[in-house]
């Protein structure tokens, strides 16, 4: 059997993965900084000739409000990276998120203008971070925080994210895209009016949008967490305490460890057999492509496809094209 046993006792999964080592030739920076860009166009053409020289490689969203990234590099490159946009006016101050890596953790570099560097899609009502947000709290203070009474801890990512790891006790709102997050407040109002809310993401950026958000919408009492789930679960003091399963992201590790107490475990699992899994995979059948959790047995036994009506439709396409 391929199962082994989690740290948590969970059969099925690892639920942490080997720490990098600092002395790893590359790093992951994951950032972003609001700002106001006269010219994203401009700034985005600069940019990626900048990390073109540099040979990084992730993913970049420019934007008026500012800029959102995450990219990998040699330790060397991405600490010129740094040095550059730490000296810069318009970016100074980045709160970067770095991880040591073997390798990159993208395969090419993609920078993009948007309109937002994180879609809330608010159109006229729409404001920019730096106008607008609510008090951060760091890892400690946070920790504090979630013991309190009255308290509703509100995850503001995309629901595939939170359900590989999440606060304990968060509310979790059953939304596939961050845009989707407006229309969920104003349907749960009632369950958010005269409470703390304590809001939460990967990294901290949409969580300047949506805490603003939820300023305008006149919740009085809101809160975020300073540098996201990412510098929750580097914090020395707290140790990601009270955070249940890994964080989601956006590159080919797919997850990262975060708590690093004894109270670690798993709480995500496989869509098949309901065993703790934290191994994301892609449907099998190209027009699905969903991402899924989905343990290695199962995998074996069923093929990689989310449900059992694309393997059947995958497999009778493939008979029809080997007939022709």
């Amino acid at each position: 059997m391929k199962k082994m046993m989690g740290e948590a006792g969970n059969p099925g999964v690892f639920l942490s993965k080997v720490h990098r080592t600092m002395t790893a030739p590359y790093e992951v920076l994951l950032y972003y900084k609001y700002a106001r860009l006269e010219d994203p166009d401009a700034y985005a053409e600069e940019h990626r000739r900048f990390c073109k020289d540099l040979g990084l490689y992730g993913r970049i969203l420019i934007a008026k409000e500012g800029l959102n990234g995450t990219v990998s590099g040699t330790k060397e490159n991405c600490a010129k990276y740094r040095a550059v946009l730490d000296s810069d006016p318009l970016t100074q101050g980045i709160a970067w998120k770095i991880d040591p890596e073997e390798d990159h953790v993208f395969s090419k570099l993609s920078i993009k203008v948007r309109d937002e560097v994180v879609t809330l899609e608010l159109g006229e009502e729409d404001f920019n971070p730096i106008d607008l947000t609510a008090t951060h709290l760091n890892p400690v203070k946070w920790r504090e925080a979630m013991k309190e009474d009255n308290v509703v801890i509100l995850d503001a990512r995309n629901d595939y994210e939170w359900e590989i790891g999440r606060f304990e006790g968060a509310v979790l709102p059953d939304v596939p895209s961050f845009r989707d997050l407006p229309k969920w407040v104003r349907d749960h109002r009632d369950e958010l009016e005269g409470k703390k809310i304590l809001t939460y993401c990967t990294g901290g950026i949409r969580c300047e949008k949506f805490s603003g958000f939820l300023l305008q919408e006149g919740f009085k009492d809101v809160y975020q967490l300073d540098g996201g789930i990412v510098t929750y679960g580097k914090n020395e003091e707290v140790k990601g305490e009270g955070y249940e399963g890994e964080c989601y992201v956006f590159d080919e590790r797919l997850s990262i460890p975060v708590n690093r107490t004894d109270g670690a475990k798993v709480v995500s699992k496989c869509r098949h057999c309901g065993m703790p899994s934290i191994r994301y995979r892609n449907c099998a059948w190209m027009p699905c492509n969903a991402q899924f959790l989905l343990c290695e047995d199962c995998e074996d036994a069923m093929g990689r496809y989310c449900a059992k009506i694309c393997k059947e439709v995958d497999l009778m396409s493939r008979v029809a094209v080997i007939g022709i």
